[in-house]
Formats: C-alpha cells, structure tokens, sequence
C-alpha cells in the first residue's frame, strides 16, 4: 500500500511548508483510494462445469448460504451475474453464463457478455476442455486480456480413482493435467497452463499456484486487493497479508502524527478512532476472523464456535467493532504492553496499537 510518485511528492512539499492538514488529507485519500480499487473476476465455462460453485468457494461462501450464487445440476445462470465479495465490495466476480448456450453463442459471446470491464477470464470445466472453451480462449487473447483454465472437480476424480488398487494420487493429477493440457494443445493453444482444483477444499491441489500466478500477472496497483479476499488457506498467504498490512501501518502511524501534530483540541483522538476503526475492521476480515467467517469455520472443521473464538486473544475478533470498545481494548493494550503508547490526553498511536493487538 505505498504511496504513489505523484502522490509522495506532494505528500513531502506539504511537510516542507508545514503544512500537516495537507499532508494528512494527502494520505487519507491514498488509502481511500486504495481500498477502493475495482478488481472484475470472470467466471466463465460451459453450463454445468461448477462456475457458481467456485465463485461461492472463492468468496468463502456456502452453496446455500445468503448472499451465494445459486447452483444446481441443471444450468442456473441465464445472464451476466455480479456477486460482490461480502467484506470488499470493490471486488466482484462475475458469473457468466456458459458459452455455446443459445443466448450465449461462442462467436458473440464476449460481447454479450461485455468484456472490457474483466480484469482476467477464469475458464472452467469439469472434465476435459472443449472446443468452446478453446474458442474463447483465443478471442479473450485477442483483446489483449488474461485467462486461466482451472479444471474443477478433482476432488470427485480422486475418489473415483481410490477404488484401484494402484492407486497414486500424485500420478492421477499428473495424468489429469497432462490430458487437459494435450487435449488443449491439439486445439492450438500454446503452452496452456491447466490449475485442478476441487472447490470444496481449495487448500488442495492447485489452488495455491493459480493465487501465485494471478498476483504475478496483475497490474501491482490491484496485488494487494486480491490478496485481501484470498481465502486464508495456507500460511504464505496470511504472511503476505501480514506483510501487506505492516507497509500500510506505516502511512497509518504517520497519518497519527500527523493528526497530533496539528494545534487543534480533540483532532488528534478523532482522525485516530477513524482510522483505526478501519484498519481493525480491515484486519478482521482479512484474516477471516469476523463472525460469519469464524462460523463457517466452525461449521467445516467441526470444532466449536466458542473455541475458536477462545483461541483467537483479540477481543475484537468477534465482535462488533465500535469506538467504545477501540477505546477499551486499547487503553487495556496500553497499561499491559507500554505505558508510553497513550499519554495523559489518551492519544492513540494508530499503528503501533493496531500491531500490538493482531501481532
């Protein structure tokens, strides 16, 4: 989350005239518009290949659940379907309906369905690749955007493939992609790159290395957005959180002194409970330590709602986040971990507590 050239630049003149309003309300609105930076995921495939399923995967939603896209074993989306993630708006996928339907025909297909608002293409089917799925391919590449194949369903070709009694669940995958990748290379697309995935445990599989090659291939303004809503299904993805969060901390504490800095009673405290309020609330949903994410949990792994909520030692984990109760947490912060943190005017330094309370 740093600062652009542009926006530094003024950031300094501003501190060189001393001019500290100026250089808060500077780095404000970098982090507004930070945390508002669209990213448009399309899901896309054949009708029945588990498009609504991924998307519900992908934003940590069940298929019943409120809010998910519907699914079922006959074709569900008619037309072009936008589904907010449910903590980062800013972030939609885009159900699209399958290509070839009779709404959808292959040679208008991207027009309908208006593909200059995708940032990339996720192409998915459930069995091998198909003629459509190439098809598109080829015209997503000729407007100069990306896409990515992820073959769906693994985890029910596995299971199908135990039943052997030379079963080798590593050769399996390797056979399965290296059909995909065949069947796609006949059909003249160079050197595909097939991710297998199984949306009902995403921490398997490809999964992972699709996340890797996607932060790769974006535009480093939109990294850190698909970071926040990446599932946290491994820890180099919770360390990269964790290390995106460290750099915006910074801009934090500073917007902090700054806010201190100005001779105006009463400033400092409130532009710190803003911004804190939202940099916890970010932390909590981020790392999927909200109520509903900490349910959901509770639901998959079947271990207690209150346990969890035990584990976790932030009081704000599970709770609604409130000034009275930023307020609360943070004084206790300041008498156990430096006494330093909050003066005698109950001045909050923004980043260091945030830190302090999900370290």
């Amino acid at each position: 989350c740093s600062l652009n050239t542009s926006v530094t630049q003024t950031f300094s003149k501003a501190l060189q005239n001393n001019d500290t309003a100026a250089a808060a309300a500077k780095i404000q609105e970098n982090l507004k518009q930070q945390n508002n930076i669209p990213l448009n995921i399309a899901i896309t495939g054949e009708s029945g290949s588990g498009k609504s399923t991924f998307v519900n995967a992908f934003r940590e939603l069940c298929d019943d659940e409120e809010g998910a896209a519907p699914t079922g074993v006959t074709e569900t989306t008619s037309e072009v379907t936008p589904y907010p993630h449910p903590n980062y708006p800013n972030v939609t996928f885009w159900d699209l309906p399958g290509i070839g339907t009779t709404n959808f025909p292959a040679k208008k297909y991207l027009k309908l369905v208006g593909f200059q608002k995708f940032d990339f293409f996720i192409i998915i089917s459930d069995t091998r690749f198909r003629e459509n799925d190439v098809k598109l391919a080829k015209e997503i590449q000729k407007m100069k955007k990306k896409f990515y194949f992820v073959r769906t369903k693994i985890d029910n070709n596995i299971r199908d493939e135990k039943r052997k009694k030379d079963f080798n669940e590593e050769e399996t995958l390797t056979k399965i992609r290296e059909d995909c990748v065949q069947g796609l290379s006949g059909l003249g697309i160079k050197s595909p790159q097939v991710f297998l995935v199984s949306t009902f445990e995403l921490h398997l599989y490809d999964f992972p290395l699709l996340q890797q090659t996607l932060e790769r291939d974006l535009p480093s303004n939109k990294r850190d957005t698909l970071l926040f809503v990446m599932p946290n299904i491994n820890p180099e993805i919770i360390i990269k959180k964790k290390k995106s969060f460290k750099r915006r901390l910074y801009w934090l504490a500073t917007l902090s002194a700054l806010g201190a800095a100005v001779p105006v009673p009463g400033l400092s405290i409130a532009v710190d409970v803003a911004v804190l309020a939202g940099a916890v609330t970010h932390y909590v949903h981020a790392f999927g330590l909200d109520v509903p994410s900490l349910a959901r949990l509770s639901d998959r792994t079947g271990v207690p709602y209150a346990d969890l909520c035990a584990v976790i030692l932030s009081p704000l984990a599970a709770a609604k986040i409130t000034i009275e109760l930023l307020m609360k947490v943070v004084t206790q912060v300041g008498r156990t971990a430096s006494a330093g943190l909050i003066s005698s005017h109950h001045h909050i330094n923004t980043g260091t507590n945030v830190m302090l309370l999900f370290r």
